[in-house]
């Protein structure tokens, strides 16, 4: 039994202009993010996905919706593939926010979850996977503590690692689940 996941991260958002850290917030795809998702559905529509799995927040959701319009490929949204819950900092300037980011690996914010628990939530969503999908090629599209889950439990990435360095985003990470 073998898995193969792509991860994409939602298309380019108006927060992301703004230099906001959406969090658990809907956020929306800014011009420039929905260009991105089309050219996303582009690269990926021919790559053997057997299925497109995202977060179920605004922005990953119109991300997949642009990308995948009128494609036979099944969308699902899951709700343990969110951001991180940054609980009264959502909606707060990502600067400001990310300065204590390693002082919250354990520590929730206050009124969210801690960068562990939105690891953890992922991982659960990776050990289902192959109750239906094994021996199939899935696309995620996600967010930071989504990669991140997926770099820990697949790659054995120490959590107090990723959350120091960049996060440098591409065109698309690749993982196999064993």
């Amino acid at each position: 039994m073998s898995l193969e996941i792509v991860f994409e991260t939602h298309s380019w958002s108006q927060d992301n202009d703004r230099g906001i850290a959406t969090g658990w917030l809907p956020g929306r795809l800014s011009e420039r993010g929905r260009g991105l998702a089309v050219e996303l559905g582009e690269r990926r529509r021919k790559d053997g996905i057997s299925a497109v799995f995202t977060s179920d927040l605004a922005r990953a959701v119109e991300t997949a919706s642009l990308a995948f319009a009128g494609s036979d490929i099944p969308v699902l949204h899951d709700w343990r593939l969110r951001e991180c819950d940054y609980g009264d900092g959502n909606g707060m300037p990502a600067a400001e926010l990310h300065r204590s980011r390693a002082q919250r690996i354990d520590q929730p914010y206050p009124g969210g979850e801690s960068w562990r628990q939105a690891v953890d939530r992922v991982g659960r969503f990776l050990a289902d996977l192959p109750l239906r999908w094994s021996d199939t090629r899935i696309l995620v599209i996600g967010h930071v503590a989504t990669r991140w889950a997926f770099d820990h439990f697949i790659d054995g990435k120490p959590l107090e690692e990723l959350v120091e360095a960049d996060f440098g985003w591409r065109e698309g990470w690749e993982y196999r689940l064993a």
